[in-house]
Parts: structure tokens; sequence; C-alpha cells
């Protein structure tokens, strides 16, 4: 993995057909676990799943939003695993699941929870400030010339923006100093301010500065452009910015969102969320936050789903190696 970042998402536009209807449902409230605070990106898909389910009529039971992300993440990732059998915990899970166990050495392994089906994929950007550079190219080598490393602001140590800035120098001979903030909103902030020269948010979290026109967008770290045509701003929709190998920098990486539930659950529950959540995905809710979000729509589930789970779990597990981030 020293040459691009990458991730075997082929299948990420698949539909595996689930399983069909299930004589069992749940008959108690179900809880949709987001390893992380309010106002996030889990928070919002959770609360987006939460109105879905309701709307529609898709389930008797009532759905409750239980935020847990207390020592990043690691708090949702232990009340799962210790949840086994209960079929009433479902988690929305993100590439956490690999990388807080590696960093942080926490008990922990995906393989002891149930996949159920991934959601959604996440496409990440590098933007910098509007007055700043307006191509890849011109950035790098702005950075390469400045006489300090420039700042990358991003949202989680030894996570998914640090593994980016750390091989974004490994592919350019740049420099970088990598700052973690709370937040993707912050990172924005502190970007517009001109307090970081970049980050690499995911597309809603950098949305209405770029609409504002406070900031540019580079690249997105993808085989392929985000598919969105309508008008963000002015002048570009999300499918405008190229991608990064298109522009230079031979990169990509794809996050996923994805829907777990404890260990030791019946194939009869699992097939329920199966069915659940491939209609979910089919709902108007769903589709139009796919769209104000610029997420990568997916639907997932079964073997093709384990497969490209132990496929990208070598994938960061490599990334984490090479980067210096597990812990010994």
């Amino acid at each position: 993995m020293r040459n691009a970042i990458k991730v075997a998402a082929a299948a990420a536009m698949t539909i595996c057909g689930a399983t069909g209807a299930s004589a069992w449902e749940p008959t108690k409230a179900v809880e949709i676990v987001v390893a992380a605070g309010a106002g996030g990106a889990s928070d919002q898909m959770a609360r987006m799943m939460q109105a879905a389910i309701q709307k529609n009529k898709l389930m008797k039971a009532p759905v409750v939003v239980s935020l847990k992300g207390g020592a990043s993440g690691a708090e949702a990732l232990i009340y799962m695993k210790t949840g086994e059998g209960d079929p009433n915990k479902v988690l929305i899970a993100y590439s956490l699941i690999y990388m807080l166990p590696l960093s942080a050495k926490i008990p922990f392994n995906w393989r002891e929870l149930t996949p159920v089906s991934i959601i959604a994929f996440d496409q990440f950007v590098l933007w910098d400030n509007a007055d700043g550079p307006k191509s890849v190219k011109d950035f790098i080598e702005a950075a390469k010339k400045s006489g300090t490393p420039f700042k990358m602001g991003g949202t989680g140590s030894k996570r998914e923006d640090h593994v980016l800035t750390v091989f974004m120098e490994k592919k350019t001979g740049a420099k970088f100093t990598y700052l973690p903030y709370k937040s993707g909103g912050e990172a924005a902030t502190q970007l517009v301010g001109k307090h970081t020269e970049s980050n690499v948010n995911n597309p809603s979290e950098n949305l209405e500065v770029w609409r504002a026109g406070q900031v540019n967008a580079l690249c997105v770290f993808d085989k392929e452009r985000i598919s969105y045509k309508t008008k963000v701003t002015e002048t570009k929709s999300w499918n405008d910015i190229p991608t990064c190998k298109e522009s230079g920098l031979d990169m990509d990486y794809l996050m996923l969102r994805a829907m777990f539930l404890p260990g030791k659950v019946t194939a009869e529950q699992t097939a329920f969320y199966e069915d659940l959540f491939k209609k979910i995905t089919q709902t108007t809710e769903y589709k139009e936050y796919m769209e104000k979000q610029a997420l990568k729509p997916a639907f997932i589930v079964g073997k093709d789903m384990v497969k490209f789970l132990e496929q990208d779990d070598k994938v960061n597990k490599d990334l984490m190696t090479e980067a210096g981030f597990v812990a010994k």
C-alpha cells in the first residue's frame, strides 16, 4: 500500500438481494447506537433512519438513537460487544471498527458482532482556503516550498483524516502538521479562518463554506467522481470535483457506513434487519439524505458484505501499520 491508498469497493453500488420478510420482529424499542457525539455524520444518519422508519411505518416498535461516543467511540464498541444475543441494539459502524482497536488496543474485533448491511460510503475531499491554490498541483508545490509544514485540520488523531495526511506526505514529499479538532465543522471553521492550510473533510462537513465561496474543493479521494450533478455553488456541482488521481495525486479511500447487530443473534433476527435496511434505502428520506450529504449509496449484505469487511480490514490495518499508528 505504498503507492496509493486503496480500498476494495467495487461492490459499492451493488444491490444484494435481502432475504425477504422475516417472521421475527422486535417487540420493544430498537436502539440505534452511534459511536460519536451529537450532530456528527453518524448521529445525522441515525436520525434519518429513525425518521424514515417512523414516517414510512417500516417497523411497529419505536426507534431511539443512543449516542455513545465516549473514549473516541470505544464506549459504543464495548457496549455492542457486551450485548450478545440482544436483537434490539444496532450499531452504525464506520472505519472506527478497524482503526480504534489498533491505535488504542481495546479488546474489540468486528467479527464478534453480526454484520447486517453496508448502506453507504463516505468520499473524502481535499480542501484548501479560497485564497489558496486552485489546483492539486499548485497546492502540493506550495506545500513543498513552504518554510514550515502546511497545517492539515481533521477530526481524529490516528483516524481517517490523519491517515490520509500521512500518505499524502509519503506520496508527494510535502510536509504537513496534522491538527485534530472536535468535529468536521470546527475543522472547516479553522480552514476558513486561515488557521490551517487544508483539510480532508467529507463533502457534507464543508458544504456550507464551499457554497459560500470560502474554500476550494481540490479533488475527491475515490476512483470515480461524486455522482451528484445538481449545482451546489453558483458554478459547480459535486460531480465537477476531479478525482485526486485525475489531478496527479494517485490516492483513493472510501469509508463504509455499515449496520451491525451484537453477536449471537439468530438468523431470523438478522434477516429482519436486512429487510428493514433494504426498505430504508428505497425511501425518499434516504435518497434525499444521500444527495444532501454527498454520500455514495450502497446496499451490501451476506457473504458479499463479509468479503468486503475482510478486505477493508486488511487495507486499514496496512495503512495504520505503515503510518506507525498501531499501538505496541
